[in-house]
């Protein structure tokens, strides 16, 4: 008789028990880097992946390479969670003033600052390990996105635009998935990530208005910020850009209706954005930046429908 094979869970049961026999100190050890690469709040992997995503299916055309999603996916995991390190590292001495970020790993002790680095490199090199099976130009292109990556959390001590810093950022994925997938960068292309970059800065914005108390109090600076009363109303002007500029991406690639049809979507919710942040309350703050996952997810299906339909 044959032997049924091991269930996913099963095989995973047994890989924990191993790693607990055998490496006791790091099975004790793992929720605390979990919770250090936000691995438990997703939200940020998705935010930094639809992009990526619909410019991977643009530079494919709606087929793009099984290689290229697969090191893009797990390219985006890795580089996140790097993110989430070395922004630790950077506010470990100004989270535990903040009610939001009071409990975080190296404010509590549970990773020290040097573990941080430590893990921030070594996602860093995964990521990297991963790029090399692309080309050289997109090669290149990592060099630039991991200075982006690195520079973002101190920049919130020197500017109140560190929220454009990190569209620059977020945005980088998107152009390297056009290297990777067409070996050019296309001119077009930039209108993508121009969009992108004014998408972030809406979202987080949002964000940053949540802990807008807190941040003055200990002298972080973020757009939340500057723009101070004018918040919602430089959010929509931001917004209402950001759907131009992709609106222009979409007739310079030429894609369809359903495309269009996405964009319409976002603004929709983008208005809902606009009522949850009307009275600039925490919470609510904090839903309408959450919210973005949607905006995303709406303008990626919508971008392989017009592919699906042009076929």
């Amino acid at each position: 008789m044959r032997p049924q094979p091991l269930s996913l869970s099963a095989t995973l049961s047994s890989l924990l028990a191993a790693i607990k026999t055998r490496w006791p100190v790091l099975y004790q050890r793992a929720p605390d880097f979990w919770q250090l690469t936000r691995m438990h709040r997703p939200i940020g992997i998705y935010l930094l992946l639809w992009p990526t995503l619909w410019c991977l299916w643009i530079a494919g055309k709606g087929s793009p390479s099984i290689a290229n999603l697969v090191i893009f996916v797990l390219g985006t995991i890795c580089m996140r969670a790097a993110g989430c390190c070395i922004n630790d590292y950077a506010d470990r001495n100004f989270d535990g003033l903040v009610k939001r970020t009071a409990q975080r790993p190296l404010v509590s002790g549970k990773v020290t600052p040097r573990e941080a680095l430590l893990c921030c490199a070594a996602l860093c090199l995964l990521a990297f390990m991963l790029v090399l099976l692309t080309n050289r130009l997109t090669i290149l292109m990592s060099m630039g996105g991991l200075l982006l990556a690195l520079v973002y959390p101190f920049m919130k001590r020197h500017t109140h635009l560190a929220q454009v810093v990190l569209g620059a950022a977020f945005s980088w994925g998107g152009m390297m998935a056009f290297t990777a997938q067409t070996g050019e960068l296309p001119a077009q292309a930039w209108l993508l990530y121009v969009g992108n970059v004014l998408w972030t800065v809406v979202y987080d914005t949002e964000y940053a208005m949540v802990d807008r108390e807190d941040d003055v109090r200990i002298g972080v600076k973020s757009t939340a910020i500057l723009f101070a009363e004018a918040d919602r109303v430089i959010i929509g002007f931001l917004q209402v850009m950001c759907l131009w500029t992709m609106l222009l991406a979409g007739r310079r690639f030429e894609l369809g209706s359903w495309y269009y049809a996405g964009l319409a979507l976002a603004g929709l919710l983008f208005l809902w954005q606009q009522k949850l942040i009307h009275d600039r309350d925490r919470d609510a703050c904090f839903k309408a930046f959450l919210q973005n996952n949607h905006v995303g997810m709406a303008i990626f299906a919508a971008t392989v429908l017009s592919f699906i339909a042009g076929k």
